[in-house]
């Protein structure tokens, strides 16, 4: 008993390694097949003739999604009765930005993001909480602006209909029905986790209470509720106008309508535990749409890859951020 005991966390590390090898294969793969069908030196002379002023534009589009983020992280906390520094706020998504796109997964951020709220919260059950609702109202507004790209009617085609607007409009309702219960009735969500008890009695107890204590402040404010959806509408509108900034800055004739689809689908496909990253699984996406608008696949792979590239170089300030917090605090402790 004791070996298996001992022998358990390098089975647990052995396992996490396998699915991360896993998953860089399934990237690899998929990207391989999409290299094997263009002309990689084509791609690379369209990638320098790119518009640097629409590519700085490109970046302004992803810091305005960074400031508008933090807003609605604030609005929840305040929900709550926390407040926080906006600055404190947006150096914590910066950062935070930074773990997701230099992390094998993109839960990294979300962790940082609780452990800088914890401390003013008084709780890292409160902390996460307001955190995995921020992502479920993102998530929200996610698929409505797909649902509503795909009703504007782009020009897929009717083989273009993977994700229609019946399917997302459809994703959104479900997804609607089963948060507004929990929001609205949080000592039914409070029932339903009771059989976790049998975990540990107290400790489950504690935390069930402060979640329906958190649920239940959500519900005495809804205007910041509604502000926070609203502001996800449009964090995930800027993030389309960002990826349509990059298309212009090479001259690909891809609309708002069309991306407004391409767009949130792909994040949505990325959130699939079956890549590293979202390499592959988002180039592909990419792929099936361009091509359905008559397209060449080198233009999707352009928009994709410029725009991941785009993503990562902003990450940086988050780093740096990171970096700075640390030597502030090294001098603290010392």
């Amino acid at each position: 008993m004791k070996t298996e005991q001992e022998a358990s966390p390098g089975a647990v590390r052995a396992r996490a390694l396998l699915i991360s090898v896993l998953k860089a294969g399934v990237s690899i793969a998929l990207l391989w097949v999409l290299f094997s069908r263009v002309e990689v030196g084509r791609l690379w002379a369209v990638a320098r003739q790119a518009s640097a002023p629409w590519l700085g534009a490109a970046l302004l589009l992803y810091l305005a999604m960074i400031l508008a983020s933090a807003w609605r992280w604030d609005l929840l906390l305040r929900a709550q009765h926390i407040a926080l520094p906006f600055k404190r706020l947006t150096s914590s998504y910066l950062v935070a930005t930074f773990f997701n796109n230099f992390l094998p997964s993109n839960i990294g951020g979300d962790v940082i993001r609780i452990a800088d709220t914890a401390p003013a919260a008084g709780s890292k059950t409160l902390a996460t909480t307001v955190v995995l609702t921020d992502r479920g109202i993102g998530l929200l507004g996610l698929v409505l602006l797909a649902a509503m790209g795909a009703t504007a009617g782009p020009r897929f085609g009717p083989a273009g209909g993977a994700l229609g607007p019946g399917i997302l409009w459809a994703g959104f309702g479900l997804a609607a029905m089963i948060a507004t219960p929990a929001l609205l009735m949080p000592q039914t969500l409070a029932r339903l986790l009771q059989p976790l008890r049998v975990l540990h009695p107290e400790w489950v107890d504690e935390r069930i209470d402060r979640l329906t204590g958190a649920l239940s402040r959500f519900r005495e404010a809804p205007g910041a509720l509604g502000a926070c959806f609203t502001g996800a509408v449009f964090v995930q509108g800027v993030l389309v106008a960002f990826y349509l900034a990059i298309a212009h800055s090479m001259r690909i004739p891809v609309g708002f309508a069309e991306l407004a689809v391409i767009v949130p689908v792909s994040f949505l496909v990325q959130m699939l535990p079956v890549s590293m990253n979202g390499f592959g699984v988002r180039e592909a996406t990419f792929g099936f749409y361009f091509t359905r608008l008559g397209l060449p696949l080198e233009s999707a792979l352009l928009v994709s890859f410029v725009g991941a590239a785009l993503i990562l170089l902003f990450s940086l300030s988050g780093g740096v951020t990171y970096a700075m917090r640390r030597s502030h605090q090294q001098p603290r402790s010392a």
